[in-house]
């Protein structure tokens, strides 16, 4: 499949209409015209000439250079822009004219409609000829009726005021598009590869993996790779939304699309372009765009049969009163042209896709990869979250919590000697204690380690055991050590004993750590509207109680086999509308079961490709912000269709006392597309900064 950029593309029904032509050309079948994002995808056999033909007839065309594309698009505007300033010059011109002579009015009238209302009418004539119905075809029928009764002023007034809205709309869907493409600009477009020693800057997709990359500077990272010489700051908020820099330095990753805020940086690519998060990321954000929800679905259904119904209506109108009523002819033929602009559906198909987009768009700018508005919707219809625990509202990897010394001289110095060697999870959570107190270094000798139990060495020639209670069973246990080990048991951790051959030296208790954001985010998706929130987790009851209390979860369930939590999410789907949030490996079940699925992946291949959504950033500390959003997209959406609908009702109840003017017709459908539009774009206004940095302190992670 080719994929083109398109300009021109004002109005979705349009757009759906030319996509049908082309699918009827030879190899056409499979074409696509994606309004949202203002593209072209079709088989690279289609004739594109004419192909090029069906966009003119609707005044679209194919984008011929991308650096144009901006240009291109504000050329057409003014044009648009320039004809309407000149139809209502003429107008104003014949209203003068009209208050002496009617009859020298009628040819600026002409020229008024002719300028501002001429695609229309071709279009609408066109339509006619093939008996397709839609907005064209009101709008040309209402037109030619308006002159034929010799009411010029009105059929002019129409003509300029639908060019003024096919003006804005295409203006407000334009500003949609142009933001998401702002944010898919920030893939880098060259590379300076170093080969033999020497700087060839090469185009970003030639790169391969286990080139060597120099990156100055300001400059971003062209793709995937490890930091193999330089140290510096990295700003990742192209991928994460995370403003703060991250420091890097040899051996640790670094994502493609980054800037490299200071120094110079050796990046060795790990993955080809095409194949890195920011790639990947980028091409699901342009898809997102041309999903459709339930409620687009249902609006684009109705639409089809809407126009028609307003036509059948119209006819009614027109014909029912002088028939069967004894009313004038003209009064209800005028009547029934205005019926036709009233029905006009520009404002109710408008409702949803430009409101959908801005959500993905702000969601996007968050480090929050939304793959299609579909999802958002759902996001803003959830009712229940449920978060596994480790990794997602804990770090994932264990610190000790506490622990007790029952031997200054001994305890600490063992246990180092012991477990300096080990890179067992729980050996290096007791190092990194031991390191923030002074200890003597000894070394370990003839090291066992015990199944189910821990290890046995020797050290400066005497015996030691370092693990669980099963390891300790050859000491008898004071009863003082006694209460400290039920007590730690009791809140949920894990024990590392220390004994030699006679008594206990000391006791560690050790936890996996809580994430610093994870309360406060809790709250703030319950302020958000999420009623419940569970913790599901392999960890048994006596932990999982202690972190439900910590987070400030409703409830939660421990001691869950991978079966088990899939049938726990299965239980909640009958209860609510339910989205798991996991780490989109060990979750995958879990994600798919549930009416969403939210990975927390930092980039990671498979977090991208097995969740619905992705955050991007290893905390949660985005997600009321994400929740918030989808919950006033859907609003947002809800509100449009009321007033799409609202005014046109309004308008044709005023049919009924004979008062609807053409001009109140097409004022109601000009204002309630300007207003669909208008809100839907206020979705992508940010937060004042500071109210922004206000909420970010409370719910981000503080790094150590």
């Amino acid at each position: 499949m080719e994929e083109y950029r398109l300009k021109g593309l004002s109005c979705p029904n349009c757009a759906a209409g030319m996509e049908q032509q082309i699918q009827k050309l030879e190899y056409g079948e499979s074409a696509q015209i994606q309004y949202n994002s203002g593209k072209l995808k079709v088989d690279k056999r289609v004739n594109l000439k004419q192909v090029e033909k069906i966009l003119d007839s609707d005044h679209a065309s194919i984008v011929k250079e991308e650096d144009e594309h901006a240009h291109e698009h504000s050329h057409n505007h003014s044009n648009i822009k320039w004809l309407l300033g000149i139809s209502t010059g003429i107008f104003l011109v014949a209203l003068f004219l009209d208050t002496t002579t009617a009859i020298t009015a009628v040819p600026f009238y002409l020229v008024a409609i002719i300028l501002s209302g001429y695609q229309t009418f071709v279009k609408g004539l066109r339509n006619l000829t093939k008996l397709t119905f839609n907005i064209e075809t009101l709008m040309t029928i209402a037109l030619i009726g308006a002159v034929s009764i010799g009411e010029w002023k009105e059929g002019t007034l129409v003509a300029i005021l639908f060019g003024l809205n096919e003006y804005l709309e295409g203006l407000g869907m334009e500003k949609a598009r142009k933001s998401m493409e702002s944010l898919l600009q920030i893939a880098p477009k060259e590379a300076l590869l170093i080969t033999g020693g020497k700087e060839h800057v090469v185009a970003i997709n030639d790169l391969q993996a286990d080139d060597l990359v120099l990156v100055k500077s300001g400059a971003k990272i062209p793709s995937d790779g490890v930091v193999a010489a330089g140290y510096s700051s990295v700003n990742e908020a192209a991928i994460t939304g995370e403003a703060m820099p991250v420091e890097k330095n040899v051996g640790e990753s670094v994502f493609g699309g980054s800037i490299n805020n200071e120094g110079i940086l050796h990046v060795k690519i790990t993955k080809a372009y095409e194949d890195s998060s920011l790639a990947k990321i980028l091409h699901l954000v342009e898809e997102a765009q041309e999903t459709k929800t339930p409620t687009e679905l249902f609006i684009n259904r109705f639409s089809r049969y809407y126009t028609p119904i307003i036509m059948v209506i119209s006819a009614l109108v027109m014909l029912v009163p002088p028939l069967f009523f004894g009313g004038i002819w003209t009064d209800w033929f005028y009547q029934g042209l205005a019926v036709l602009i009233v029905g006009c559906p520009c404002a109710l198909i408008l409702s949803s896709p430009i409101a959908n987009i801005s959500g993905i768009t702000r969601n996007a700018r968050n480090g929050i990869l939304v793959k299609g508005s579909v999802y958002l919707e759902q996001l803003g219809k959830i009712d229940t979250l449920a978060f596994d625990k480790t990794g997602t509202l804990t770090k994932g990897f264990p610190y000790v919590e506490t622990y007790e010394n029952y031997s200054d001289e001994k305890f600490l110095s063992v246990a180092a000697a012991v477990e300096k060697h080990s890179s067992h999870p729980l050996a290096k959570a007791i190092m990194k204690k031991v390191a923030d107190f002074p200890y003597r270094e000894f070394e370990a000798t003839n090291v066992e380690t015990v199944s189910g139990q821990g290890v046995i060495a020797d050290v400066g020639g005497i015996k030691y055991w370092v693990g669980n209670e099963k390891s300790v069973q050859h000491v008898t246990i004071p009863e003082n050590v006694q209460t400290s080990i039920d007590q730690m048991k009791r809140e949920g951790l894990t024990l590392v004993i220390v004994a030699d051959e006679k008594k206990i030296l000391g006791l560690f208790g050790i936890a996996d750590e809580i994430r610093e954001e994870s309360h406060s985010v809790i709250q703030a998706l319950h302020q958000a509207g999420i009623k419940n929130t569970v913790m599901l987790t392999g960890d048994h009851e006596k932990t999982a109680e202690k972190v439900a209390n910590r987070v400030g979860v409703r409830s939660y369930f421990g001691s869950l086999l991978p079966e088990d939590k899939v049938a726990k999410v299965k239980e909640l789907t009958t209860k609510g509308k339910v989205a798991m949030i996991g780490d989109g490996i060990n979750d995958a079940p879990a994600l798919a079961s549930a009416d969403l699925g939210i990975a927390m992946g930092k980039g990671t291949d498979s977090a991208i490709e097995t969740a619905d959504i992705v955050l991007m950033q290893d905390h949660l500390g985005k997600l009321p912000e994400a929740v918030s959003i989808a919950k006033r997209v859907n609003r947002t959406i809800r509100l449009n269709i009321a007033l799409a609908l609202g005014l046109k009702l309004i308008a044709l109840l005023l049919t009924i006392p004979g008062l609807l003017t053409l001009w109140i017709a097409i004022l109601s459908d000009m204002g309630a597309t300007i207003l669909v539009t208008l809100i839907s774009l206020t979705i992508l206004w940010e937060r004042k900064e500071k109210d922004k940095r206000m909420i970010e302190k409370e719910v981000e992670p503080q790094h150590s």
